[in-house]
């Protein structure tokens, strides 16, 4: 047998015998909650372990009010939006993206925020306001935009922004878990000192992971093993690509053309110091502060339950809505719309698709942490 197939098998072991205290384990990315499903590792786990999806997608996490800006924007200052697909199908308060390009709004979708720039290039007349929306991971990338654009003397691009950091989010929902499925390319960025220091000061034990099926059967077996020992911990089971460090070019690009700031987040509410926006020295292309957005009143639908479900409180088929109302084609609420939201997971995994359980038996990507 080789050495990886022997550490997937005890893994698999170390996750399937697990009887004792319930152990709630949450995963904070949404393309973990989609992988976990399309693997089929929910059925590995034995009852005493409760696998609970967490506020780990970007579009699910971005506020009604944050919508409804962009709305404001395209409709009454007759901007040009740029955005990413799935947010032109998040609801806002009366209506969404799609819905207001269809009333004459002009909403691009773009897949980088580079795109952006070449379209706001190409059309000098328009105003270009590109859609900021995401964690660590993704925001270099719109302060990579601001750079060309303002190398390239751009006045016609901004940003709205909506950009967030999870050391807010994994502080806040540290009681809904025993312990913390970490978002392997999140840490890339970030590094994972500061979740040494969330173990050392805080209790909150984790393992970041990966996202092969082997690289998450570890993950999951190195959290069960290390909880037994009641101490905090944080083992970085995603070795390949996280470092100590993380990537501290990225982080002196964020930080250079972006600041904290308090944001809101659906679900959790405001979280000091938990979003990004950007610095005075750029105000120019702070959408927020070349227009006078009124101060909107945004609310959900009553019915919809997104955000308990970020909160981990309930599972989608908990929501009145989830599977009559609300579905991928008609969704009410944010985690119905994005490909890493946990609806939409439950959804797809739970609607007849069938999981892939092959890579569960393949042999790359594993490590010896178990």
């Amino acid at each position: 047998m080789s050495p990886q197939k022997s550490i997937q098998g005890r893994a698999r072991q170390i996750i399937t015998s697990y009887h004792g205290p319930r152990l709630r384990i949450m995963e904070v990315c949404g393309t973990h909650t989609h992988e976990i499903f399309r693997l089929g590792l929910r059925q590995l786990l034995p009852p005493d372990i409760d696998l609970i999806s967490g506020p780990g997608c970007p579009v699910c996490v971005t506020p009604i009010r944050f919508i409804d800006e962009a709305i404001y924007l395209a409709c009454s200052e007759h901007v040009t939006i740029c955005t990413f697909g799935d947010l032109v199908r998040v609801p806002g308060t009366n209506m969404n993206l799609g819905e207001a390009r269809a009333k004459g709004a002009k909403v691009q979708v773009v897949y980088t925020p580079l795109d952006a720039i070449t379209y706001a290039q190409e059309h000098p007349d328009e105003q270009i306001v590109f859609l900021s929306v995401g964690f660590e991971t993704t925001t270099p990338a719109s302060c990579l935009a601001v750079r060309r654009a303002k190398n390239a003397e751009l006045k016609n691009f901004m940003l709205l922004t909506a950009n967030k950091t999870m050391d807010a989010a994994y502080l806040a929902m540290a009681k809904s878990c025993d312990a913390y499925l970490y978002p392997g390319h999140v840490c890339a960025i970030t590094g994972t000192r500061k979740l040494h220091m969330l173990a050392k000061k805080n209790d909150i034990s984790g393992a970041v992971a990966g996202f092969t099926a082997n690289e998450l059967l570890t993950a999951l077996a190195v959290i069960i093993k290390n909880v037994q020992k009641k101490r905090p911990f944080l083992i970085n089971a995603y070795p390949r690509v996280v470092r100590e460090e993380g990537n501290p070019a990225a982080q002196k690009l964020t930080s250079t053309y972006m600041q904290p700031c308090d944001a809101e987040w659906r679900g959790l509410g405001t979280m000091t110091g938990s979003g990004m926006k950007l610095r005075p020295e750029y105000a120019a292309f702070d959408a927020r502060r070349r227009f006078s957005i009124p101060d909107l009143i945004s609310h959900a639908n009553p019915a919809c339950r997104c955000g308990e479900i970020l909160q981990g409180k309930c599972q989608p088929t908990d929501c009145p809505l989830y599977g009559k109302v609300c579905t991928p084609d008609h969704p009410v609420g944010a985690c119905m719309v994005s490909r890493e939201g946990t609806c939409s997971a439950y959804y797809q995994y739970s609607s007849g698709a069938s999981c892939d359980t092959s890579e569960l038996n393949t042999n790359h990507g594993g490590n010896a942490y178990v």
